[in-house]
Order: structure tokens, then sequence, then C-alpha cells
């Protein structure tokens, strides 16, 4: 299950916790030319998360015009066309201008899901974003990817900490980022009157070494 804030774009807010929607200033569809070449690729034991590449046009529209995973993220509902905008921004500014690193994420070479960890102005720090489809659901690869970009943002950002937005009632991700070390810090009124938690998880202190 996904966090709150929309995918794809800076994290521009349109009111507390809320992401502004996107404007639609890119051609719906490619060519894009933008080479993701600076995004690394992440590998689990069962995810490889790497660049974007046009052919995932129509699975990324399909995740994220799918309800059961759109109602969790920004205002719940994601117009096709605006879906298409977001796809082609991957590469026409958030590639092409090395803003951040978005994946997609894929199981056995078949795309599964969608992940980044960009920087937030209302969080004052860089905030992970995922998605699964809903036949990824259920075995515990959503845990297995909040925590590859995660440790992305420790080991190879080097942040102090990492940031994440929740809706109150989107339990299993509460409990998902709860289990790997985030905690909850405060709420977000939004403008429909929803709750969205802000929750925090900074890297484990080291063990202190004995002496002796």
């Amino acid at each position: 299950m996904p966090p709150r804030t929309r995918p794809g774009g800076p994290s521009v807010r349109a009111g507390p916790g809320r992401p502004a929607p996107p404007k639609v200033d890119c051609p719906a569809r490619g060519p894009w030319v933008a080479s993701p070449s600076v995004i690394p690729t992440l590998r689990t034991e069962r995810l490889q998360l790497n660049p974007y590449v046009p052919a995932d046009e129509e699975r990324f529209v399909a995740l994220f015009l799918d309800t059961r995973v759109s109602r969790w993220m920004g205002d719940g509902h994601f117009p096709e066309e605006e879906v298409r905008a977001l796809f082609g921004r991957i590469f026409t500014k958030v590639y092409a201008q090395g803003l951040f690193e978005v994946w997609a994420v894929r199981r056995d070479g078949r795309f599964v899901g969608h992940a980044e960890i960009k920087p937030s102005e209302l969080l004052g720090g860089h905030e992970i974003i995922y998605a699964l489809a809903p036949e990824a659901w259920g075995s515990g690869l959503g845990t297995e990817l909040a925590e590859a970009v995660v440790a992305h943002g420790f080991d190879t950002l080097g942040l102090s900490e990492v940031h994440a937005t929740v809706a109150a009632p989107n339990l299993a991700s509460l409990a998902l980022l709860g289990r790997i070390g985030f905690e909850r810090v405060r709420d977000v009124t939004e403008e429909d009157g929803g709750t969205t938690h802000v929750l925090t998880r900074r890297p484990a202190r080291a063990a202190p070494v004995p002496r002796g």
C-alpha cells in the first residue's frame, strides 16, 4: 500500500499535506530522449529498481488508474491524461534535470510498482513514495521495497532522516512503516477534513563497542 503523496513531480503542495495537481505541460506520449543514466539500480532479494524506459508507460498508467492504489495517493483520483503527463515528466523533467531518484520496480523482469525518494518543502527533508500493483501485495514485497529506498537514502544520499506521509485510514502502510522503524511525528489536517500522518525514520545507531 502506498503513502499519501502523489508520485512523479517536485514535491510542491497546494495546502497542508496535499500535493498540488501537476501541470500537464508535456506531451501525453513520447518520444522521450532524456537519459536516466544517473539513476542507480537498486536490488533486493526479489526486486529490482531501475530507471523507467518509455515502454513502461502502459503499466505505469494501469498502476495509477487502479483505484486500489490511487485511493491512498493525493486526492485519490488520477485522470488518465494526468497520469500520462506524469510519466512523460519523469523523462523530460526528473531525469533530464536530475531532480531526484524515480524507479520502476520489477520482479523477475515484470513491472510491479513504482518508487521514488525526493525532497519535500513541507517536510523539510526527503520523502519516500512507493506503490505496488495489487497482484504483488501480501508477500512482503512492500516491506522489501520500502527498506531498499530508505537504505538508499541513508547509505547513498547520506540523509540523517527519511519521511513518509500516510493517510490515517491506510492502516496497512502505517503498520508496514512502523515495522521498519518509522515513528509518527505529527498530523496534518487536509482540506477535505481527512488526516495525514507524518512519519520519520532515522538511521539505527550502532551498538557501543565494549571496552576491555
